[in-house]
């Protein structure tokens, strides 16, 4: 069994660099956490971690089956994600950089709610499956494992990086808030880095076989 560590090594760490850049879901986490305590940050987090379990399971079963049917596909899906890469970066340049951190959140929602908001939040944005097709293929990690083994494998890479990045979040969610509120240079920091771990995922897909 062959694996190619520094594959894994450059996947952890643009999957760390897209947990800590600003989006819907980390902004989310925060702001019910300085609202409402760490429990129930931690619950959204639980909910959301979970919800890529059916996201890995899509694409772990789906690619496996179209690339083991076809190999020569692998290049055009690979192909297909390098230019969806492309777009994310043109959208996050596009975007803008403010986040809204003091918005109000209703006090009153169970921590089981709150998990399966976080669930249901991550398993209907069709945009995580999309991703997730774009950013696996370019890591495949070994010759002789099969594709839904290194899928599934990539998938729960994603999963405890993302979990350990959004509780780091939760734990000190009052010193990233205060070091967000008005400070519109770490803003535009933290998305040109993004910019720039797109632009990268999407060379390294273009340039590997």
């Amino acid at each position: 069994m062959i694996l190619q560590i520094e594959i894994l090594v450059s996947f952890i760490l643009a999957t760390a660099t897209l947990a800590i850049s600003p989006g819907p879901d980390n902004v989310f986490v925060l702001i019910q956490t300085i609202s409402y305590g760490k429990r129930k940050g931690m619950a959204i987090v639980c909910g959301l971690i979970s919800g890529c379990v059916i996201h890995t399971s899509v694409v772990a079963f789906g690619l496996s089956t179209v690339i083991q049917s076809r190999t020569e596909l692998l290049f055009g899906l690979k192909l297909i994600g390098a230019f969806y890469l492309l777009y994310l970066a043109y959208s996050t340049y596009t975007s803008e950089n403010e986040l809204n951190i003091d918005k109000q959140s209703d006090n009153g929602t169970s921590l089981v709610r709150l998990f399966r908001r976080g669930f249901i939040m991550n398993v209907i944005n069709p945009k995580v499956s999309l991703f997730f097709m774009a950013f696996f293929p370019a890591f495949l990690f070994s010759k002789t494992i099969s594709l839904t083994v290194q899928f599934f494998s990539l998938g729960l890479l994603f999963m405890g990086t993302s979990f350990f990045i959004f509780t780091m979040l939760v734990f000190f969610s009052g010193s990233v808030a205060s070091v967000l509120r008005g400070n519109k240079r770490f803003e535009s920091i933290i998305k040109w880095c993004q910019i720039i771990v797109f632009l990268i995922i999407a060379i390294f897909i273009l340039i590997t076989n």
